[in-house]
C-alpha cells in the first residue's frame, strides 16, 4: 500500500517535470519564431531586403552582404529595437570597397614680372623640389611660389611629358599661364609683337612632343600704324591690296568685303592697330573702294585722313566725274580727297629719265641711271652701303642736272623701300616709282606703301608688285627638326668626325665638318638632340664606354664654341654596344667608331598611340625618311 502511493507520486512528478519540459521546448521555438518575424518585418520595412535572418533559440542570426559599413550598422541597430542586442550575432559581411578613380593631375603654371606661381594637384611620386628648382633657375631671382598639392596615385602615361614641355616652354615666355595635363598643354602668353608672336608660335609648335595636344594662344600688342595706311588697285582686271589698316575686327571684315565686291580673290589680310584718324575708317574704306570698282581700274591711297584717287589713263572723263563727286558727297567729315586723271604725256626727246637698283638673290646691289649732281650720287652711295653691306654695292649712275628739285628724296626713298625685299629692283621715274621682288615679310607690300605715303605724300604714284616666299621667311622657313637631322646626317653620311687616336680630340679634318654640323643648328634654333659616341670592340668596355662618352662631349663642347644652343643638346657614351658593321674586320670597326645626331623623340605612350592612329599623322612619311637617313648614316 505504503510502496504504491510512492508509485504514484514518482508518476505524478515525472508527469509534471515532462509537462514543464514540453511547455518549454514551446515557449522557446515561439520566442525564436517571433524573433526572426520580428527582425525580418523591421529591416524590410527599412528597405534592407539583402539581410538574412536566422534564429536559434534565443539567439539571432543576421547574415548577407552589406553594400558598406554604415548600412551594416544601421541592419544591427535596426534588429537591436526589435530583441535585446546582446542577442544578436553579427556575421553579415560588407562589399569590398571599390578602389577609388584617380584624380584628374593638373598643374596652372603662372608667370608674370613678379615671379612662378604653381596651383594645382600632382602625383605623389612627382619630384617637385626638381620642378621648383628649374623653374627657380629661369625666374632670374623672382619668387616661385609653390602651391601644389599631391594625391597617392600612379602617374598617368604622358604626364611627365607635358610637364617638361611645359617648363621648357616658360623659357621663353616672360607673362604667361601654361595649362598641364597628361598629353596636353595649354598655353596663354602675351609677345612683345607680331613677329615676336610668329616666332613663339613656330617654336613652340615644333618644339613639342609628338602625341602632345598642344594649344597656343598668344597675343601681340597692336601696332601703331603711322601713318594709317590703306592702298587698293584694280590693275589689268586684277583686284588686290598694297596694305591694308584697320581699327577693329569689324572694321576689318567690312574692309575685306568691299575689295571682294570689287573683285579681290582669294586671302587677303588687313593689319589691325592703333592711330586710326577718325571711328569712320572703315565707311571711308568702303566707299573709295567701291569707287575704284566703279571706275574699273584704278588705285586709292589713303594716308590718315587724306585720300588720292588716281585713275587709270584713257578713263572716260564723265564717269570719272561723276563717280569723284558721289564720293566727295558721301566720305564722312575728316576725310579730304584728291581725285586725278592722267593725260597721255610726251616722252622727252632724250626719254624718260630714271634712276634704277637691283638687289640681287646674292645681296649685290647695282645702281644705274641718273642723279641730280655729285652730292646726290655720293648719298646715294652712302646710304646704300649703310641699308646693303659696304662690300656688294656697284655704282653706274650719270649726273643729270635737269632733273626734277625732289629727285634725291624720291631716290633714297626707293633704297631704303628695295632695302624691305631679298631681292628685286626699284625704277624712279619723274611722275611713278615701281617696285618689284621677293620677300620673307608678309607685311612688306603694306610696310613699302606707307614709306612712300609718308615720304612722298599720298598723291605720289606708285607701282609694288612684291611677292611673298614661305622659303626667304626667317621664321616660317625654319626646318623642321626632322629636316635638321636628315641635313647632318646627310653631312655624316660622305664625311666623318675623327679623332686622334686614342683621344677625344677632334682632328684637323673635324672642324671643317662641324662647322657645318653648327650652321645647320643655328638655323634649326634649338631643338632636341643627342649626340652619340660610338667605338669598336677593341679593348675593355668601361674604357670604351668612357672614350666614347668623352667623344661626343667633345663634339659638343666644340659646337658650343660655335655659338651653338645646345641647352636641349645631350651628348652620350655608347662604347661598343651598338655596332653597325662586323668587329672582325678593319673596314667594320671603322665604321662603328662613329658620332652620331639623333632628335630626342618621346616614347609613345598606349593613349597616343590610340590618338595617333585615330588622326592621319602628317609626320608619318617624314619619320620614314628619318628611318632611312639614319640607315644612310649606320652605313658609315
Amino acid at each position: 500500500m505504503r510502496l504504491s502511493s510512492i508509485a504514484l507520486v514518482a508518476a505524478t512528478f515525472t508527469a509534471a517535470a515532462g509537462l514543464c519540459l514540453l511547455t518549454a521546448v514551446f515557449a522557446v521555438n515561439v520566442i525564436q519564431d517571433n524573433s526572426k518575424i520580428g527582425v525580418r518585418q523591421a529591416l524590410d520595412r527599412e528597405g534592407l531586403h539583402w539581410a538574412e535572418v536566422e534564429a536559434d533559440g534565443l539567439r539571432v542570426f543576421l547574415t548577407g552582404e552589406a553594400p558598406t559599413e554604415a548600412v551594416r550598422f544601421k541592419a544591427l541597430s535596426i534588429a537591436g529595437t526589435v530583441v535585446d542586442a546582446a542577442r544578436i550575432i553579427d556575421t553579415m559581411d560588407v562589399t569590398e570597397t571599390k578602389r577609388l578613380a584617380a584624380p584628374t593631375f593638373s598643374i596652372e603654371i603662372l608667370r608674370n614680372d613678379n615671379g612662378i606661381s604653381l596651383i594645382g594637384l600632382v602625383p605623389a611620386e612627382t619630384d617637385r623640389d626638381a620642378l621648383a628648382q628649374k623653374l627657380a633657375s629661369m625666374a632670374g631671382g623672382a619668387e616661385v611660389t609653390d602651391l601644389l598639392e599631391s594625391a597617392d596615385h600612379p602617374m598617368p602615361d604622358g604626364w611627365k611629358a607635358s610637364v617638361d614641355f611645359a617648363v621648357r616652354s616658360l623659357q621663353s615666355l616672360d607673362r604667361a599661364k601654361v595649362s598641364v595635363r597628361a598629353n596636353q598643354v595649354d598655353i596663354r602668353a602675351i609677345s612683345d609683337s607680331g613677329d615676336a608672336k610668329r616666332r613663339l608660335e613656330t617654336d613652340l609648335s615644333r618644339a613639342a612632343p609628338r602625341g602632345l595636344r598642344l594649344s597656343l594662344d598668344i597675343s601681340a600688342p597692336r601696332p601703331v600704324i603711322t601713318p594709317f595706311t590703306l592702298r587698293f588697285l584694280i590693275q589689268d582686271g586684277i583686284a588686290r591690296f598694297d596694305a591694308c589698316s584697320a581699327d577693329t575686327e569689324a572694321a576689318r571684315d567690312r574692309i575685306l568685303r568691299a575689295a571682294t565686291r570689287a573683285g579681290l580673290e582669294g586671302k587677303a589680310s588687313c593689319t589691325i592697330g592703333l592711330g586710326v584718324p577718325s571711328p569712320n575708317w572703315a565707311v571711308a574704306a568702303e566707299q573709295a573702294i567701291d569707287a575704284v570698282a566703279t571706275l574699273g581700274s584704278g588705285a586709292v591711297t589713303f594716308a590718315d585722313a587724306d585720300i588720292t584717287l588716281v585713275a587709270t589713263e584713257g578713263t572716260d572723263q564723265r564717269l570719272f566725274d561723276r563717280t569723284v563727286g558721289e564720293l566727295e558727297n558721301a566720305l564722312p567729315d575728316v576725310f579730304s580727297l584728291n581725285a586725278m586723271l592722267p593725260q597721255p604725256e610726251q616722252v622727252p626727246a632724250g626719254g624718260t629719265p630714271e634712276f634704277v637698283a637691283t638687289l640681287s638673290p646674292e645681296g649685290l646691289l647695282q645702281l644705274r641711271g641718273r642723279v641730280s649732281d655729285e652730292l646726290s650720287r655720293a648719298t646715294a652711295e652712302s646710304f646704300a652701303r649703310a641699308r646693303f653691306g659696304s662690300d656688294s654695292i656697284y655704282v653706274g649712275a650719270r649726273i643729270d642736272e635737269t632733273l626734277p628739285r625732289d629727285w634725291p628724296v624720291r631716290v633714297l626713298t626707293a633704297l631704303e623701300a628695295l632695302s624691305k625685299l631679298s631681292n628685286g629692283a626699284v625704277i624712279v621715274e619723274p611722275d611713278m616709282l615701281r617696285i618689284s621682288g621677293n620677300t620673307g615679310n608678309s607685311e612688306a607690300s603694306a610696310e613699302i606703301s606707307r614709306l612712300l605715303v609718308d615720304k612722298l605724300g599720298d598723291a605720289e604714284r606708285f607701282e609694288i608688285d612684291v611677292t611673298y616666299q614661305e622659303k626667304l621667311d626667317p621664321i616660317a622657313g625654319i626646318p623642321t627638326p626632322e629636316e635638321c637631322e636628315a641635313e647632318i646626317n646627310d653631312i655624316l653620311t660622305t664625311q666623318k668626325i675623327n679623332f686622334e687616336p686614342g683621344s677625344a680630340t677632334p682632328d684637323s679634318t673635324a672642324r671643317g665638318i662641324i662647322d657645318d654640323i653648327a650652321e645647320i643648328l643655328k638655323a634649326c634654333g634649338d631643338i632636341r638632340m643627342e649626340i652619340g659616341g660610338h667605338t669598336d670592340s677593341q679593348g675593355r668596355d668601361e674604357m670604351n664606354q668612357q672614350l666614347s662618352q668623352s667623344r661626343a662631349q667633345a663634339v659638343l663642347n666644340a659646337l658650343r664654341e660655335r655659338r651653338v644652343l645646345t641647352a636641349n643638346i645631350t651628348a652620350t657614351g655608347y662604347g661598343e654596344a651598338e655596332p653597325v658593321a662586323d668587329n672582325a674586320t678593319e673596314e667594320g670597326r671603322e665604321a662603328n667608331r662613329r658620332i652620331e645626331f639623333k632628335l630626342i623623340r618621346p616614347e609613345p605612350t598606349p593613349e597616343t598611340e590610340t590618338t595617333l592612329e585615330s588622326v592621319e599623322d602628317p609626320t608619318e612619311d617624314v619619320s620614314d625618311a628619318d628611318a632611312e637617313s639614319e640607315e644612310g648614316s649606320n652605313d658609315e
